[in-house]
């Protein structure tokens, strides 16, 4: 089974209560890789970053396992770049500043070792992006997962539609699927989203856990429970890596297949918000990451 990541990879300088970082490394596909590094022995990236990113993280992520044949280094250029404030509640923050720098002419080229990838991860993109990537695929892979944000439903509803067709599982929070919906209560916000054409819906809630969604049936897995949350930047990424990672290494893509997968996203999730950027990524065990999806499965326990 392989797995072929679209995403970015980026700077990010992050202000949460607990602190600020000057320039760190974040980018969707940067979460979801390491994120699914913890599973897999090999994962695919295709991405964009500018001659002022740094080779040692380059290196790095090979280290973990990620294939960086399909990374893009633009010469002369700047590597996208986000600074963003959260308030104390750690679920809203504002952005400071967006660099698009090399995303803004970004043209994703998927090479030939990367197009019989079983399974594809879009991560959080323009959505032409995303479908262009899809159909350079020597064939549709087995699942397609597909994240996207409110900034796409604001200025490009009619691309994200269109991608919409393409895709088994989509990944939002609760205010999108309501943006996307029109609708308030979650429940039917979902049903309309999957008349748009995924066969399954993700609602990511933070704090407060996350729902999966088909057109029958509902299941609920709560967040792990933590005293501190040092930085959510890249939780929603990081989950979406567990997530297929999970699928790609046990094959499973049945309904409860997909609820087991939701448990080990969850944990993954947890274990992202505990430092800033990705450091807590890089330090986590095997016995750890049971552990916790063990105390997730007990919080529900009758």
């Amino acid at each position: 089974m392989s797995l072929l990541i679209v995403g970015t990879v980026a700077f990010d300088a992050i202000e949460t209560p607990y602190g600020k970082t000057d320039k760190i490394i974040g980018g969707a596909a940067t979460y979801i890789g390491l994120s699914a590094s913890n599973l897999l022995e090999k994962s695919h990236l295709v991405s964009v970053v500018g001659e002022d990113f740094p080779r040692e993280t380059i290196d790095l992520l090979q280290s973990k396992g990620i294939d960086v044949e399909g990374l893009q280094i633009k010469k002369g250029e700047k590597t996208f770049f986000w600074s963003g404030k959260y308030h104390r509640d750690m679920n809203t923050r504002d952005t400071m500043e967006t660099q698009l720098n090399v995303l803004e002419t970004f043209d994703p080229i998927v090479p030939d070792s990367f197009k019989d990838a079983e399974f594809l991860m879009l991560g959080n993109l323009m959505p032409a992006v995303q479908q262009k990537v899809l159909s350079q695929m020597n064939r549709r892979p087995k699942l397609v997962v597909l994240d996207t944000m409110n900034f796409w439903m604001d200025h490009f509803l009619d691309d994200l539609m269109e991608a919409l067709k393409s895709v088994d599982v989509l990944t939002i929070n609760d205010e999108e699927a309501r943006q996307l919906s029109g609708e308030y209560a979650l429940v039917t916000a979902a049903r309309k989203i999957l008349n748009m054409g995924p066969k399954y819906l993700i609602i990511k809630k933070g704090e407060h856990g996350a729902m999966l969604f088909d057109r029958d049936r509902i299941f609920f897995a709560p967040a792990f429970p933590l005293a501190d949350v040092i930085d959510p930047t890249g939780a929603g990424d990081t989950f979406a890596g567990g997530f297929i990672s999970y699928l790609v290494n046990g094959g499973d893509l049945s309904f409860d297949g997909m609820k087991r997968a939701l448990i080990h996203a969850t944990a993954m999730a947890s274990f992202c918000v505990e430092k800033f950027g990705i450091e807590k990524l890089l330090e986590i065990t095997p016995a750890e990451l049971e552990e916790r999806k063990l105390a997730l499965a007990e919080l529900t326990r009758v």
